[in-house]
């Protein structure tokens, strides 16, 4: 473990004048009341699956959604948190490094210190390992000075981004007991917010008295649902990210084609398809003389293509039976043996790579863009001794930005997120609740409109599905799941409205790197600013309208309005029971056959 974990560092000219930006406060978590309206009993997005997590989480299914109000919103029974007795609260990073994280406990630090002075924050050095061995750092105003706005996780460090073997959960446990813990803040993406609502759950089993939060951090972007519109880092990496490819795109004076994991699978295209669509898209290019370009790759492409997830899939299996490494080649069955074989051996080496936390295959260690570019050159060489391409031979330059961007300085946006979570779980926490993520919602628009609320857990949990449609049945186990890109959306739209200029023009721009102040200190990426997806504003106006209905539904009412009213519900309810059948779920799938 790294002896330098929290200690203050040296900072450049431009971090200390990071340091100095101050996060906001939406309205709702201003002053020192503040007042949380517990709504209806939430439920999973699949009908399906519901019983399923409900069997699986029995004390912490079906809790209430909290929404935080603002200061004028009349609410007669909203709870506020009022003073209590000093609390302790622990703090763990889980998932992998994400611009602001330093900001969500830059967040919980000044929420506990404005509740009473004499909270305490502990943060576990060197992640969960520091979790299950009670190594802490007691979080201070000089600890903390040094990280305020700045990338990584190097305040605490991180280390296996899992707890879930019952050694784990029961390590955890003990820590938290130790240390007379009220609560426990988990900082992560998909699998450590899984894992936060099974300690959550086996917690309240044991009577633990530690309540369990999770706070949305990955730069990965996948933790997405009606509850959570974007994760912290995010909009770093987008900006890094796109800084990075610009420059790609200079240096070859060129345009870019993008690649969608999520239409390939949708399209079933097989691997040399995707092969063959690329070397059309040269040609299509050498057409017009140019003979450069630049192609995006997403990181999970190898996963969504039919025969490669197969593959992968039978790896998992006999890595999860423990067969050894050098055995699984020849145990595969003869078709996965076959394309295992004809896969260039670098490839080969990084498919058999030990598994993810998540029993997964390390995806970020597959040089998917050098076996694209192999089998690309092999078609394009073909093609030339055929006669049917006359250009240039080809020739690529690969480049993998995966980790660019993880300690880089979060923009504006991420700093503001990373705090205001951090202050909202907080809240939850004071509000005695367990099994809860902090959420912010109506992201789009300036922070005095933001609405932040308590979403349990399990609400967000679901069951894999091999297929769509009603004979589909739900396999495995309840766990929040990595959100695919909606081909329906209208960030997508706006991508296949370009997509002919994205091949063949040499369409493309120079952000530059993130801008802190001035034009583009507050552009947020296009996928938070174009979809409708402040659900928890549609939640509100729904109350409103139920609530303006039983005004006008008083007993003694006229027979006219009652059966106008009992008409209407009819047809909503049919209609809304057709809707939320599992064949329009929003379901993670292993693939579309």
């Amino acid at each position: 473990m790294n002896p330098d974990l929290g200690t203050p560092r040296e900072l450049t000219g431009l971090q200390r004048r990071r340091a100095l930006y101050q996060p906001e406060l939406p309205p709702c978590l201003q002053g020192t009341r503040i007042r949380m309206d517990f709504g209806d009993s939430t439920t999973t997005i699949d009908p399906k699956c519901a019983n399923i997590v409900a069997r699986a989480f029995p004390r912490t299914f079906g809790q209430k959604l909290v929404h935080f109000l603002d200061p004028n919103t009349m609410a007669h029974d909203a709870q506020v948190n009022e003073e209590r007795p000093p609390i302790r609260v622990g703090v763990v990073f889980s998932g992998r490094q994400s611009p602001g994280g330093h900001n969500v406990i830059w967040g919980i630090y000044e929420a506990m210190k404005a509740q009473i002075p004499q909270n305490v924050v502990l943060g576990f050095v060197g992640g969960t390992e520091g979790l299950f061995e009670n190594k802490t750092l007691e979080i201070t105003e000089d600890v903390l000075s040094s990280y305020k706005n700045q990338g990584g996780f190097d305040l605490l460090g991180r280390t296996v981004d899992q707890i879930r073997t019952t050694e784990q959960v029961n390590a955890a446990m003990s820590t938290c007991r130790h240390l007379n813990l009220h609560g426990l803040i988990i900082i992560g993406g998909v699998i450590s917010n899984s894992d936060a609502a099974q300690l959550a759950e086996t917690f309240a089993e044991n009577n633990c008295r530690t309540k369990i939060v999770g706070v949305p951090v990955t730069i990965n972007g996948d933790l997405r649902n009606q509850f959570v519109e974007t994760t912290v880092g995010f909009d770093t990496v987008c900006k890094v990210s796109s800084q990075l490819i610009s420059n790609v795109c200079l240096d070859a004076i060129s345009a870019g084609k993008v690649i969608l994991a999520e239409e390939v699978a949708l399209s079933k295209l097989t691997l040399m398809e995707i092969i063959n669509k690329i070397c059309d898209g040269v040609e299509a290019r050498a057409a017009q003389g140019k003979y450069h370009g630049v192609l995006l790759i997403p990181e999970g492409l190898i996963e969504s293509i039919p025969e490669m997830y197969a593959l992968i899939q039978e790896i998992n299996i006999l890595y999860n039976n423990n067969v050894p490494k050098d055995n699984i080649p020849s145990e595969l069955s003869p078709w996965a043996a076959a394309l295992f074989k004809f896969l260039p051996p670098f490839i080969r080496t990084e498919l058999l790579l030990h598994q993810e936390s998540d029993n997964s295959a390390q995806l970020s260690q597959i040089d998917t863009e050098h076996l694209l570019a192999h089998l690309v050159e092999a078609e394009m060489n073909k093609r030339t001794k055929q006669g049917t391409y006359k250009g240039r031979k080809f020739s690529s330059v690969c480049h993998f930005f995966g980790f660019q961007a993880r300690g880089s300085l979060p923009s504006n946006f991420d700093c503001d997120y990373a705090y205001v979570l951090g202050h909202v779980s907080v809240h939850i926490l004071a509000a005695g609740l367990n099994g809860y993520m902090a959420t912010v919602t109506n992201l789009k628009d300036s922070i005095n409109k933001w609405r932040c609320a308590a979403v349990p857990l399990t609400a967000m949990m679901s069951m894999r599905r091999h297929l769509r449609g009603p004979g589909a049945v739900p396999i495995g186990k309840p766990a929040i799941h990595p959100s695919p890109i909606d081909l329906k959306g209208e960030s997508y739209a706006v991508l296949r409205e370009k997509a002919s200029s994205f091949l063949l023009d040499d369409f493309y721009r120079t952000p530059g790197g993130i801008q802190f102040e001035g034009p583009g200190a507050d552009a947020k990426p296009i996928t938070l600013t174009i979809e409708d997806q402040d659900y928890l504003g549609d939640i509100k106006i729904l109350q409103d309208y139920i609530d303006k209905v039983r005004t006008i539904l008083k007993p003694g009412c006229s027979r006219e309005v009652l059966k106008a009213a009992v008409s209407s519900m009819a047809l909503v309810n049919d209609v809304l029971r057709a809707m939320s059948g599992p064949l329009n779920a929003e379901l993670p799938l292993y693939h579309f056959s």
